[in-house]
């Protein structure tokens, strides 16, 4: 699958089949996300991946919008270094790798900003120096997707030279 085809079939899943994913596949997700570019080639980002089914319940009571993590089958908790100035942006680079590479394994994901990160720092003994940027859950689709999620035209988003000044 090429990378447009990925972007375009990414969909946020929140149900799950029970079934594990292969350490195989799990180390290609890890694999693409450490292949992401970071300002000053810091690479600040760490991966805990969560499959402890205490843990992910733990996590889905933490969120607001998160419940739904309790029945995936693993989830990526994308923290990133403070030492480093651009952890936040170089972290969600390096995350959007993986779902990609997930979408194009045939696994769903779905990015997760709902979260208490003093219960996550406790719980995965996180450093001083790491902040958790962002989780991301991943499991294979309970059922088929649906087609693309509406998305604005081109017209108003995207500028030429100025803003609000067309592209063509």
């Amino acid at each position: 699958m090429d990378v447009f085809k990925a972007v375009q079939l990414r969909r946020s899943v929140r149900s799950y089949k029970p079934d594990r994913v292969p350490d195989r596949v799990l180390r290609k997700l890890l694999k693409a996300a450490r292949l992401a570019p970071s300002a000053h080639n810091a690479q600040p980002w760490r991966f805990i991946v969560v499959t402890s089914k205490e843990k992910l319940e733990r996590i889905a009571r933490g969120g607001r919008w998160a419940g739904f993590v309790s029945d995936a089958p693993m989830v990526i908790v994308g923290c990133g270094d403070t030492r480093s100035r651009h952890y936040v942006h170089d972290t969600c680079i390096a995350l959007q790798n993986l779902v990609l590479t997930a979408t194009e394994e045939g696994l769903g994901t779905c990015w997760i900003g709902s979260f208490t990160e003093q219960d996550l720092r406790q719980m995965l003994k996180l450093p001083e120096s790491l902040r958790v940027v962002a989780l991301i859950s991943i499991g294979y689709p309970n059922e088929a997707q649906s087609g693309a999620s509406p998305r604005k035209p081109l017209s108003e988003i995207a500028f030429k030279e100025e803003y609000c000044k067309p592209l063509a």
